[in-house]
């Protein structure tokens, strides 16, 4: 089992180094689930250069401050970069929902800025084109792309929190 949270930690790695956020995000996610969480056997034997390694990726994660330490990573990087898709619709929904599009038949010209700083952040991540260079170290990349072309998704969390109490049993 160490093997395979090693293999999603290079895999978050490898997102990271392609600005792929919205990927990183969703495995960093998965660690975090109860199913996972819960294997406390699993994460003691998991070196501690990686335990490190996953608390950067959570500090990243933090929601505190709406996602501060992501956006100011973000704000750094140079494109292409996939963002964290969900954070952005957030954005604009709440822009949208929590202002008038209008005041006494006046156009609400800040309303439309916030929402349109959100869709220009969207463009300048896309405006460069995607270049796909193999990471620093290709063998790396050439077993992470076996581990994700092999990798069989569950998605159901009660079939997931079965499978981790038959890799660790509750204690009684």
């Amino acid at each position: 089992m160490n093997c395979l949270l090693i293999a999603f930690f290079c895999l978050c790695c490898s997102c990271k180094e392609y600005n792929n956020w919205y990927s990183f995000f969703a495995v960093v996610m998965a660690l975090n689930s109860v199913a996972v969480g819960r294997l406390s056997q699993t994460w003691e034997k998991l070196p501690g250069k990686f335990r490190k390694i996953y608390e950067e990726f959570e500090t990243t994660l933090e929601p505190s401050r709406n996602h501060r330490v992501y956006r100011l990573l973000a704000g750094k990087m140079k494109p292409p970069i996939l963002p964290f898709m969900p954070l952005l619709m957030k954005d604009m929904t709440f822009t949208d929902v929590g202002n008038k599009t209008q005041f006494d038949n006046l156009v609400n010209f800040e309303k439309m800025r916030m929402i349109s700083s959100t869709v220009r952040l969207i463009q300048y991540c896309r405006s460069e084109p995607f270049k796909a260079e193999p990471p620093s170290q290709l063998k790396m990349a050439q077993e992470i792309t076996i581990f994700v072309r092999n990798l069989h998704v569950i998605d159901n969390q009660r079939t997931l929190t079965q499978l981790s109490h038959r890799l660790e049993p509750r204690k009684t």
